[in-house]
């Protein structure tokens, strides 16, 4: 196997470089907003996730590897795997991001990249602490099975999050229409971070934004209905450890009370805001509350765990 870069630790510099402009942009226009608890949050979550990383990154490494042994295809490094490499990926983390909205065992992790209600290039660095541990990378298994060496998968999964740093910003309206058919783009990310029902569980790509227009996920940016920020049920904290593991003991609290497996495995593994007595909501119940009254729903809507 060939060593690739680590584009994620290469690209940090131009993460600080940019924040900083970012952030002097918003101090002089006003067109993006900071709080400072907040920006401090998202970096301490950064931080965090950078030792989560070293810490479980070598358990994925040998995950990948184990599952490579039994490859169906021998692919290589050829050039024309490269590109394979890149759509298979981004078609993964698709389906990562998707399961990870959809599952609350997953959402667990995720719902920390959300749980910011300002928009900008911090919140890109509030990345989740428990994902490696919990098992998300199965979503990208089939990729080594099919026969791509396991460090081709990570090189593109570092590009695939590089990618995404920039598109956390209010500071970009739109990009051109050719760019915004086929890309993520800040508008198209504005509308997976908001918490307006319209919005909800929408635009889950990674680079290509082709894969929400084919699997049906899909939602535009409205000037009539700005994006709000956060999760359903705003977290009051800016303490990086709640952050961190406030769904988890969330969840924890919840399979206390399950009064049978059933429900403990629906806990789990069920949509986040599922109850057995129906007095949360799950995302597509305030959807539907919505689409029924023709207005946009309060973002506070009940929730058990934040959508």
């Amino acid at each position: 196997m060939i060593e690739l870069p680590n584009v994620v630790l290469w690209a940090i510099p131009g993460f600080l470089v940019t924040l900083v402009a970012e952030f002097l942009l918003a101090r002089r226009t006003g067109r993006v907003r900071y709080e400072t608890r907040d920006t401090w949050a998202s970096l301490s979550m950064g931080m965090g996730n950078l030792v989560a990383g070293a810490l479980f990154g070598g358990l994925v490494y040998a995950a990948y590897d184990a599952v490579y042994q039994y490859r169906l295809f021998e692919i290589g490094y050829a050039w024309w795997a490269f590109v394979l490499c890149f759509f298979a990926e981004d078609l993964a983390y698709y389906w990562f991001h998707r399961i990870s909205h959809e599952r609350r065992w997953f959402w667990a992790s995720h719902v920390q990249h959300h749980s910011s209600r300002s928009y900008n290039l911090s919140t890109a660095l509030r990345q989740p602490w428990t994902g490696l541990a919990t098992g998300t990378f199965i979503w990208h298994l089939p990729l080594p099975l099919l026969g791509f060496p396991p460090p081709l998968v990570l090189f593109f999964q570092g590009i695939s999050l590089v990618y995404q740093y920039w598109i956390h910003t209010e500071a970009i309206a739109r990009m051109p229409r050719w760019f915004e058919s086929l890309l993520n783009t800040p508008s198209h990310h504005r509308v997976h971070h908001a918490t307006n029902p319209r919005y909800l569980d929408a635009n889950y790509a990674g680079v290509l934004i082709l894969w929400d227009r084919i699997f049906g996920t899909f939602a535009a940016e409205t000037d009539a209905d700005r994006p709000r920020y956060g999760i359903v049920k705003p977290l009051e904290t800016y303490n990086p450890l709640r952050i961190a593991f406030h769904e988890w003991a969330t969840l924890v609290n919840d399979l206390r009370d399950a009064r049978s497996g059933r429900e403990a495995l629906a806990y789990l593994f069920g949509p986040p805001g599922w109850s057995p007595d129906g007095s949360r909501q799950t995302t597509e119940e305030i959807k539907a509350a919505w689409r029924a009254d023709g207005k946009p729903a309060a973002a506070g809507a009940p929730a058990p765990s934040d959508c």
